[in-house]
C-alpha cells in the first residue's frame, strides 16, 4: 500500500513528507493506521545520523488503532487501539527472564534497519527504508512485530494522542524508578534533568513513596513541573553545587540517584552524592565517564548501573502507566504540546531549542 511518512535522507537533514510503499504484515505482525507519535531525544540522535543507516523512518512513540493482523497474532485484533514500544526477541535469557530493555538482540532489533527477519517493509523508489525502534512511526501507517504492541485497557479514558509518550520516555523515567530502583516509602532519590525522562522518574518516585526527592536543574520552568509533579527540594543547578546541597539536607547522602542528562561530570555528581552501599542510574546519551574504583565505588559499596526503557515489560507497564493517570497520580499529559505531522520540523527545532518538553505529531 501507499502511505506517507516522514524521511530523513542524510544526517542532519530535515524530515520530508514523500509518498512511501508499504508491505503487507507477515504472519507475526500487525498492520497499524497511526494517530500521533511522540518525539524523543533517541530520534534527535537518529536524525544526527547516530543511530541508523539512512535514509530512515523516525518515531518510536507511536499510538495507532489496529487495521489488520497476521495468521500467528493472538493479542489484538483490528479495531483495537493500541500503543507501540521498543522491540525485543522474547526469546533470549533476559528477555524469558522479564527484562525485555535488556534483550540480547536490542540493538539489532531498535537500531540496525531490517525487520525481525532481516528484511524491510517501507521502500521508496524500489530502495529500501529503514526501520526505527520496529515502528518507524512518524508515518500513517506502518507495520510492526506483535512484540512492539500493547493493547489500550478498555476501560482507559485517555485520548490515544496522547498516549505514544508511555512507549519509550515516560516509560524510561517512570520505570526506571518503579521497575529497577524500588524504592521504599521514606527512600531519598536525587534525579538530575527535568526534562520528560527526569519528570517522569519523579513520578514514578512519587507513586512509590520516597520521602525526599532531590532534582537539579538549568530551567526554572522545568523546576516549576518537578514541583508540580511531587519534587520535595527543587534546585538550578546554575546556581548551586549540588554535592554541597545533598551535603547539607542529607548529611549521609541520598538513597538513589538519576542521570537523565548524559553530562559525565552530572554522572559523576550522581555518583558522588550516594550514601555507602547507594545506587546511582544512567539513561542519558553520554560520553566517557571518570570514576576512581576505589574511592568512588569499591569503599563504600556503591553501585552504578546503565539501564535501558526504565527495565519495563511494556505489555505490563505501560497499563500500569494508565492506571497511576486515571487515579491521578501521573499527570504526564501536562507536558505535551501537540502539532500537526505536516508541522514535524517545527516541532523537532522547538524541542531542541527547549521551547516545549513533550511535543507530539498528529496524523
Amino acid at each position: 500500500m501507499k502511505m506517507t511518512a516522514a524521511v530523513v535522507n542524510g544526517e542532519k537533514r530535515d524530515f520530508e513528507l514523500e509518498e512511501i510503499e508499504l508491505d503487507a504484515p507477515k504472519d507475526n505482525e500487525v498492520l497499524i493506521k497511526l494517530v500521533a507519535t511522540g518525539v524523543c531525544h533517541t530520534d534527535v540522535a537518529g536524525q544526527d545520523g547516530l543511530t541508523t543507516p539512512m535514509p530512515v523512518v523516525l518515531g518510536h512513540e507511536g499510538a495507532g488503532i489496529v487495521e489488520q493482523v497476521g495468521a500467528a497474532v493472538s493479542s489484538v485484533k483490528p479495531g483495537d487501539k493500541v500503543i507501540l514500544s521498543f522491540s525485543y526477541c522474547g526469546k533470549c535469557r533476559n528477555c524469558l527472564e522479564g527484562h525485555p530493555g535488556m534483550c540480547e538482540k536490542f540493538n539489532d532489533l531498535n537500531f540496525a534497519g531490517p525487520n525481525f527477519d532481516g528484511t524491510h517493509r517501507m521502500h521508496k523508489d524500489r530502495h529500501d527504508l529503514s526501520l526505527f525502534f520496529g515502528q518507524s512511526s512518524f508515518a500513517t501507517y506502518t507495520v510492526v512485530d506483535e512484540h512492539n504492541i500493547v493493547k489500550v485497557p478498555d476501560d482507559a479514558d485517555v485520548d490515544l494522542a496522547y498516549l505514544g509518550p508511555l512507549g519509550c520516555g515516560l516509560q524510561t523515567g517512570s520505570g526506571s524508578v518503579l521497575n529497577y530502583l524500588k524504592p521504599e516509602p521514606g527512600a531519598t532519590i536525587a534525579i538530575f534533568g527535568m526534562g520528560p525522562v527526569g519528570l517522569a522518574a519523579v513520578l514514578g518516585a512519587k507513586v512509590a513513596g520516597a520521602k525526599r526527592i532531590i532534582v537539579f536543574d538549568r530551567k526554572e520552568s522545568k523546576l516549576a513541573f518537578a514541583k508540580e509533579f511531587g519534587a520535595t527540594d527543587c534546585y538550578n543547578s546554575l546556581q548551586v553545587n549540588p554535592e554541597e546541597v545533598i551535603k547539607d539536607i542529607e548529611p549521609g547522602g541520598v538513597d538513589f540517584s538519576l542521570d537523565t542528562t548524559g553530562v559525565p561530570a552530572v554522572a559523576e555528581t550522581a555518583v558522588h552524592i550516594l550514601r555507602p552501599a547507594g545506587e546511582a542510574v544512567l539513561v542519558g546519551i553520554g560520553g566517557d565517564l571518570k570514576l576512581y574504583m576505589m574511592t568512588n565505588l569499591v569503599a563504600e559499596s556503591k553501585k552504578v548501573a546503565g539501564l535501558v526503557e526504565g527495565d519495563a515489560i511494556p505489555q505490563k507497564f505501560i497499563p500500569e502507566m494508565i492506571k497511576y493517570y486515571q487515579e491521578g497520580r501521573f499527570a504526564f499529559d501536562k507536558l505535551i504540546k501537540v502539532y500537526d505531522f505536516k508541522d514535524l520540523n517545527q516541532a523537532m527545532d522547538d524541542f531542541k531549542a527547549g521551547k516545549v518538553l513533550k511535543p507530539v505529531v498528529k496524523m
